[in-house]
């Protein structure tokens, strides 16, 4: 078995070109989820996704963001989801709340569609720590997620036509 990359990503594929993605992205913390759907989009160029196979769609906030990725991943009209979104720590209990329900709902949401839906949502302390893993460069973790739903996309592909 050869070394595994700690942050692998997809390479450019003819396989890649054909799939269809939806990304949701959520509207509070605007200035950092317009950063991770920046990283988002150009990860899935990188690989070959075509933008008039992508379908973005705004949510109001993380919290919204399993609703809607289930009903995309059930409607058969995309082979992966990319779900995007920012909370960041406060003074109270809704961090914690918003932040294990989103990510159950997510999870939930791929096991019932079927296709994968990616994890892109931040859960920091900060702001900073949140602007700092939406820069456009190579640790921007809205590309992170795309890469991880295209990669999941294609092995599903492979594991259901054997």
């Amino acid at each position: 078995m050869g070394k595994r990359s700690p942050n692998p990503r997809p390479v450019r594929s003819d396989a890649a070109t054909k799939l269809r993605v939806g990304v949701l992205v959520a509207r509070y913390n605007a200035d950092i989820t317009s950063g991770l759907l920046r990283g988002a989009a150009k990860a899935l160029a990188e690989v070959g996704v075509k933008s008039k196979r992508v379908e973005v769609h705004e949510v109001p906030g993380c919290f919204e963001l399993p609703l809607v990725a289930r009903a995309l991943a059930k409607s058969g009209r995309v082979d992966a989801v990319v779900a995007l979104g920012c909370v960041i720590q406060g003074d109270t209990d809704h961090y914690q709340h918003v932040c294990e329900q989103t990510a159950a709902g997510l999870m939930k949401a791929g096991l019932d569609g079927g296709i994968p839906v990616a994890f892109g949502v931040l859960t920091t302390k900060t702001r900073a720590q949140a602007l700092a893993r939406a820069k456009d460069d190579s640790n921007n973790k809205g590309a992170e997620a795309a890469a991880a739903a295209i990669e999941t996309a294609l092995l599903l592909e492979q594991i259901r036509k054997r």
